[in-house]
């Protein structure tokens, strides 16, 4: 067997020996500014999310808030007074389809015993509104002026 000579490091010039240490130097010193290309391994394609503020509005779409149609003066439209109804201390009023027991019961500052309140059949609302003891229902009538 015959022995392999050991190679040995290439002998460079001292001129060339120091260009490449500079070379060296600069690089430690700076910095390498390249990428190293990553493999991909996914099929998928990754991208990241990012922030994604709300749109705001150019104008507002609403430019007043609407106007309330069933205030208080639209919850009743007209009184019905009999005799029948006074006797029992009852008012009866034609009121608003979408006017509600509470909204009755607010129009004025009576104590009410109980209210019932009707759909009709031709689609008028109507509402018996009995009134407590210590009121009178002929009374109340003339103070509101149905009678």
């Amino acid at each position: 067997m015959v022995l392999k000579a050991k190679k040995e490091a290439p002998f460079l010039p001292k001129t060339e020996a120091k260009a490449k240490a500079l070379k060296a130097k600069k690089v430690v010193m700076n910095g390498v500014h390249s990428h190293k290309k990553k493999i991909v391994t996914s099929p998928t394609s990754w991208r990241p999310k990012t922030l994604r503020l709300r749109r705001q509005t150019q104008y507002p779409r609403k430019s007043s808030p609407r106007r309330n149609k069933l205030d208080r003066y639209a919850v009743i439209k007209f009184p019905l007074t009999t005799e029948s109804a006074m006797k029992h201390n009852t008012s009866v009023f034609i009121v608003d389809v979408k006017a509600n027991e509470h909204a009755v019961m607010k129009l004025y500052d009576i104590d009410v015993a109980k209210i019932n309140i009707l759909i009709r059949p031709d689609g008028e609302e109507k509402a018996y509104i009995q009134l407590a003891p210590d009121y009178d229902a002929l009374d109340v009538a003339n103070k509101i002026g149905i009678i």
